[in-house]
């Protein structure tokens, strides 16, 4: 996985017009960046996604991965003059657009690196995971997250599931992680959990970010067994479904704080 260069990769001379089918938080968010940009954009939902695809040169289908095959064939009529089709799922391969393929378009995906709580997500600045079914299917995804202010970089097919695997742990596992420690607070009998935890999970992340295993600090990098020990029966008495979680991290951050990353096995 390779960030790609954007002053020595080639770029499409003139962007095609876009249609984005899918009215929901990333669909929006990505149609506000588009408009910013200047780009000819048609947003669409699923009722009138033919329409729009036919007055388009591409179409990014902003729809839950399970939807991804079904809207593609639903736009795959407007193969021509339509060119290009294309997804933003993490997890989902390109084989997904084959209905588009079958009639001549290249297929593509655009993955924003990012979470969407609203519909007013920012995109700038973000990297983005891109594939292509072509050299030209490549070429417009590099391009058009180019012109939507986010960082390009190239996943190949047979590793997208590690890819979205790490995202998925970065992102969604660390609010499972999180609401973890939360409910950890509350059963001890301290309120208003999450505004305490804020500031220090804010800044942990901003630490990590900065200094990556650099970041661990706490009992476990001290060494302090005894801490570590107390923990676990807190844990066992408060909240005792925890108690593997705690110890599979505790675990892994020995683990970090000493450099002993496993290789992946060959």
């Amino acid at each position: 996985m390779r960030e790609l260069e954007r002053d020595s990769s080639p770029e499409l001379t003139d962007m095609p017009g876009l249609a984005i089918v899918g009215a929901g938080r990333v669909g929006r968010s990505l149609a506000r960046a588009a408009e910013s940009a200047g780009l000819e954009l048609r947003l669409a939902g699923r009722g009138d996604a033919l329409g729009a695809c036919r007055e388009a040169d591409a179409a990014l289908l902003c729809v839950p991965d399970s939807e991804i095959e079904s809207a593609c064939e639903s736009v795959a009529a407007a193969v021509p003059p339509l060119r290009f089709v294309g997804h933003v799922s993490g997890a989902t391969r390109l084989g997904a657009l084959a209905a588009a393929g079958a009639r001549g378009a290249a297929a593509f995906s655009l993955h924003p690196l990012q979470t969407f709580p609203d519909a007013m997500t920012a995109v700038a600045g973000t990297p983005c995971a891109i594939a292509g079914s072509d050299g030209g299917a490549l070429v417009m995804a590099q391009s058009l997250a180019g012109l939507l202010g986010m960082r390009p970089f190239e996943v190949p097919e047979d590793r997208r599931d590690a890819y979205h695997a790490a995202a998925a742990m970065a992102s969604n596992l660390l609010v499972a992680l999180e609401e973890s420690a939360a409910e950890l607070l509350e059963r001890a009998g301290i309120e208003h959990a999450r505004e305490l935890l804020a500031p220090l999970v804010l800044r942990t992340a901003a630490n990590w970010a900065e200094l990556g295993p650099e970041a661990l600090t706490g009992p476990i990098a001290r060494g302090d067994a005894d801490t570590v020990n107390r923990h676990r029966e807190a844990i066992a008495q408060h909240a005792p479904q925890l108690a593997s979680t705690y110890d599979e991290l505790a675990e892994r951050a020995r683990s970090v704080h000493a450099g002993r990353v496993e290789e992946p096995s060959r």
